[in-house]
């Protein structure tokens, strides 16, 4: 959450912070929430539109999904963390110059467990 800067005022939130507090939100409910029950969840002194932007910004790139009932539309997360942290793992071994050089990397910094879990995974084969 922001805190307060040097001079008293409020620092800003990035979008991409903001976007991680908003599915946040909506990863600790198992129902849709409006735009003002996302704000009072997130707190900070975030104005109502700032978190109708971030919504609309997470619905264009397919992170939300939106339902609406009458005029009031509500938000819930068209994937879960793990989907999501997933996704983002494919899309940077797709956008890098060498994937077999990253995944090497990325192997040799997980702990143990993490390890452990990932050779099982592979000896069970593709789900």
């Amino acid at each position: 959450m922001a805190g307060a800067g040097p001079h008293g005022r409020t620092e800003r939130r990035g979008a991409g912070e903001l976007e991680s507090e908003v599915l946040a939100a909506l990863w600790s409910t198992e129902r849709p929430l409006t735009p003002a029950e996302i704000q009072l969840e997130i707190g900070g002194g975030l104005a109502y539109n700032t978190v109708h932007t971030i919504l609309k910004r997470l619905w264009d790139k397919g992170l939300v999904l939106r339902e609406v009932d009458g005029r009031r539309g509500a938000y819930r997360p068209a994937k879960d963390p793990a989907e999501l942290t997933a996704q983002a793992m494919h899309d940077a071994l797709d956008r890098g110059p060498d994937p077999i050089a990253a995944l090497r990397r990325f192997v040799t910094g997980l702990s143990p467990e993490e390890e452990h879990v990932l050779r099982e995974l592979l000896a069970r084969g593709p789900a």
